[in-house]
């Protein structure tokens, strides 16, 4: 974790990636100077502000600099494998059979529950440290495998803690409503656990956003809103899983609250890609869990992009449906399977994965924008999602200061 601060630097020779605009990748060759935490100036080193004359300088001979890379849905905090259940799927059976025989997220739940903070924590940092060496500079983390008050709170002050020991900003996000423990009545479960939990989480300042897994083996739109009214009490922005494997209109749930996201949305309509569109809400694309469950319902790409539903891209780590710490696959994996453009995948990682969490001031390089960089060893931004296992990160710059 870096220590050291520069109140003022410049890096100079850079080739800039700025998305400033509404489209293309804004390329500039130029200079950009950071003071304390945020963008000061961007643009050809001819313009470069007197004030700067000064200023310690770094050379980057021509290497490529974007924003930060953001993994704006992860499940990154839990403990097992299920390697087994990978095998099973290869035998023929499908995500629901292995979710009503009580595998899927109950199995993670078990193992989760079991699990100690010191170790967790460890498992959790280990996939952390994946993406950080991808040029990601801010990750969402959601809880969602408790199922019960102790558990839920317990992963959420554990994403947290990651702040402490990485360069990161954590997001985090309640997801009790995930799945229904084994036994329960899920109307029950949402009044006496999911909702306390929710309000415990909050008053423990453990909560930025509040989720929910609205599909026909998770919950009903109806069981969703009761937590989505409690997150609107307590003041919290929602997200929503929509339309991966059923659709229940969870679109259109979301639009109703003004959601900062649906996500997946193979199964989404054009009714809730227009609610989307009028609500503002992001798209969460998230071709991780359609690759690795062999799924043959692609989300409508051309029809969010024709509604101008702006699209984010993220790994969805998780250990069930999408294993994936990396945020350079999850953008590769975008274009080759669901013909999003590299520049696409690109914003979709930067500003519109900002977008998602709510972050106006992050996701692109210009004057006053938070200060995370990534800085690259290559010469052009397509290259990012063109490549396969393979990540050209030459520096992050996380809040002005060098990582």
């Amino acid at each position: 974790m870096s220590t050291h601060l520069h109140q003022v630097h410049v890096y100079t020779g850079a080739r800039l990636a700025t998305l400033a605009g509404p489209s293309g990748y804004g390329l500039v060759d130029g200079v950009i100077a950071i003071k304390d935490q945020a963008i000061d100036y961007v643009g050809p080193k001819n313009r470069l502000p007197g004030r700067f004359e000064d200023a310690p300088r770094t050379e980057l001979n021509g290497r490529l600099v974007t924003p930060g890379l953001m993994d704006c849905h992860t499940h990154l905090v839990y403990a097992g494998s299920r390697a087994n259940e990978f095998e099973m799927r290869l035998e023929g059976k499908s995500y629901e059979d292995i979710a009503l025989a009580g595998g899927g997220i109950i199995s993670t739940v078990k193992a989760t529950r079991a699990a100690n903070d010191t170790d967790l924590f460890v498992q959790t940092l280990a996939r952390l440290d994946n993406l950080l060496a991808e040029g990601v500079s801010t990750v969402e983390i959601k809880s969602g495998y408790g199922l019960d008050i102790e558990t839920e709170l317990r992963m959420l002050g554990i994403a947290r803690r990651l702040e402490e020991a990485r360069s990161v900003r954590i997001k985090t996000t309640f997801l009790g409503a995930h799945a229904v423990p084994a036994g329960m009545d899920a109307d029950a479960y949402i009044d006496d656990i999911c909702i306390p939990a929710l309000r415990a989480a909050f008053a423990d300042g453990l909560v930025d956003a509040v989720d929910g897994f609205c599909e026909t083996i998770g919950f009903t739109p109806a069981q969703i809103t009761r937590v989505f009214d409690t997150a609107k009490e307590l003041g919290l922005p929602v997200k929503l899983h929509a339309e991966q494997i059923s659709y229940l209109r969870g679109a259109q749930l979301a639009a109703s609250y003004q959601a900062l996201s649906a996500d997946h949305l193979e199964f989404i309509s054009e009714e809730g890609i227009i609610a989307m569109a009028e609500a503002g809400v992001v798209a969460g694309i998230l071709p991780g869990a359609y690759y690795f469950l062999g799924e043959t319902q692609k989300p409508p790409i051309e029809s969010l992009r024709l509604a101008g539903v702006p699209m984010a891209v993220a790994t969805d780590s998780n250990p069930g449906s999408s294993p994936m710490t990396s945020i350079l696959l999850a953008m590769n994996m975008a274009a080759t399977l669901f013909d999003l453009t590299p520049e696409e995948c690109l914003r979709g990682a930067t500003v519109n994965a900002a977008k998602a969490l709510g972050l106006p001031m992050s996701g692109r390089l210009a004057k006053g924008m938070r200060a995370d960089l990534a800085i690259w060893d290559v010469e052009h931004p397509a290259e990012l999602t063109y490549r396969i296992g393979d990540a050209p990160l030459y520096q992050r710059i996380f809040g002005g200061a060098e990582c």
